[in-house]
């Protein structure tokens, strides 16, 4: 008994010092840095199509129209305050046969501001099945009704039908929107799906990062909605990318700082950017690049940091071969703090974005395809070398700390256990 209480009391020891080794008395809390920096109201905005055929009775037994109004008037009841909402038309407000005038029938119902929701249901309650389906003009509206501010921008588009007024293209309308650099989605809810509505609401949707939803009843269509509005208010944002255009060579690339950009890019091409980095800091870059399009099997990317001179600091790259959304990589690289007085107060490095991806004939190459560059530029580590310890920075102590510990446990355990086996034999 009294062995067995020595031997509990050893390991209990054993573990205390292991736990005070590996877990240290945690740092004081960080100083408050002070209030957050107040974030811009989210933006959304519903259109809707009002065409002659949302007057079909077939969801739920009643017509399209009074499905979606009902879907309107509850969701203007459920809307978050801090959204700012507005409602779009397309098609409501001309009966006539002359494609020229249809195609540019689509109207405000209600600015996107706070939400009035008597004003807003009273003016849904106006709305009538009338005309054409100009779905790439509604777009191009909804766009600059969200224009201006940093906010999160949502576009829900809810249609029974395709697009009547091609060649204008919503697809293509919707990658122009993308390219503009703006936070803004475009979600798709199809009341109809067929296989050509569907196809080109999915790409409407896939080209700003949005979703499409096949929508069959009423009550499948309310909390959809809600869904989207809803997230537009959890996915609020303070960080607005900022639009770019990179250059054939380092030599004419835009001069970036820390931040996050988006570009366009065609297939295999190589873009370049400059950006400054003094002694004692370390460059963290990132880059995505999204396949808003149909697109081949294998493709990847590539970041390369250079210097003025062609010289290769360090790269990055990943690859695939499948369908994929988006694919990424990025680099890190750093610069010793130096006291020589010769030391250069700045350098100048060259990113290198490139692709290969590529696709069949028939699919349109302009706009590119979305980039994201993130650049972030933080103090350099005491021994810049760190940041290649095998991936782990300077994290490599905890690896070595836990394989020490690993070693010294089991030798202590190991002899614990031989002289536990020796008492017993004596006694």
């Amino acid at each position: 008994m009294i062995i067995r209480k020595r031997l509990a009391a050893g390991l209990c020891g054993l573990a205390a010092v292991l736990a005070t080794a590996l877990f240290p008395a945690a740092a004081p809390a960080a100083a408050d840095d002070g209030p957050e920096t107040p974030r811009e109201a989210p933006k959304v905005e519903l259109v809707l199509d009002v065409s002659g055929s949302m007057r079909a009775n077939d969801i739920d037994g009643r017509s399209r129209m009074s499905a979606a109004k009902q879907a309107f008037n509850e969701v203007i009841d459920a809307v978050p305050e801090e959204v700012q909402l507005g409602i779009r038309t397309l098609g409501a407000n001309y009966p006539g046969k002359d494609k020229k005038v249809g195609c540019t029938d689509t109207a405000a119902l209600y600015p996107v501001g706070s939400v009035d929701r008597t004003e807003a249901k009273t003016a849904v309650a106006t709305l009538a099945p009338t005309g054409w389906t100009p779905i790439g003009p509604a777009l191009q509206a909804a766009g600059k009704d969200l224009a201006g501010g940093n906010a999160t921008r949502r576009i829900v588009l809810i249609t029974d039908g395709e697009d009547t007024c091609q060649p204008l293209d919503p697809c293509e309308v919707a990658r122009q929107l993308a390219a503009e650099g703006t936070h803004l989605v475009v979600d798709t809810l199809g009341l109809v799906p067929t296989t050509k509505i569907r196809e080109q609401l999915s790409c409407i949707a896939e080209a700003t990062g949005g979703t499409y939803t096949a929508v069959d009843h009423a009550d499948q269509l309310t909390d959809r909605i809600k869904q989207l509005v809803d997230r537009a208010a959890d996915n609020n944002v303070v960080v607005t990318p900022t639009a770019t255009e990179g250059a054939g060579s380092c030599t004419d690339a835009p001069l970036l700082g820390a931040g996050i950009y988006t570009d366009r890019e065609e297939f295999a091409e190589h873009r370049w950017y400059r950006l400054s980095v003094t002694d004692g800091q370390e460059l963290r870059t990132s880059v995505s690049v999204g396949a808003d399009r149909a697109v081949n099997r294998d493709y990847g990317v590539l970041v390369r940091a250079v210097t003025t001179g062609g010289r290769e600091l360090v790269r990055g790259s990943d690859a695939g071969s499948g369908r994929t959304d988006v694919i990424s990589s990025g680099l890190r690289y750093a610069w010793p703090e130096r006291d020589d007085a010769d030391a250069a107060a700045a350098r100048t490095v060259c990113l290198e974005v490139s692709n290969s991806f590529s696709a069949a004939d028939a699919v349109k190459r302009t706009p590119g395809l979305p980039v994201e560059l993130s650049i972030d530029l933080v103090s350099s580590p005491d021994q810049p070398s760190d940041v290649a310890s095998f991936g782990l920075g300077r994290g490599w102590w905890l690896l070595a700390l836990l394989a020490v510990t690993g070693l010294v446990a089991g030798i202590l355990w190991g002899w614990i256990s031989r002289w536990r086996v020796a008492v017993w034999r004596t006694n």
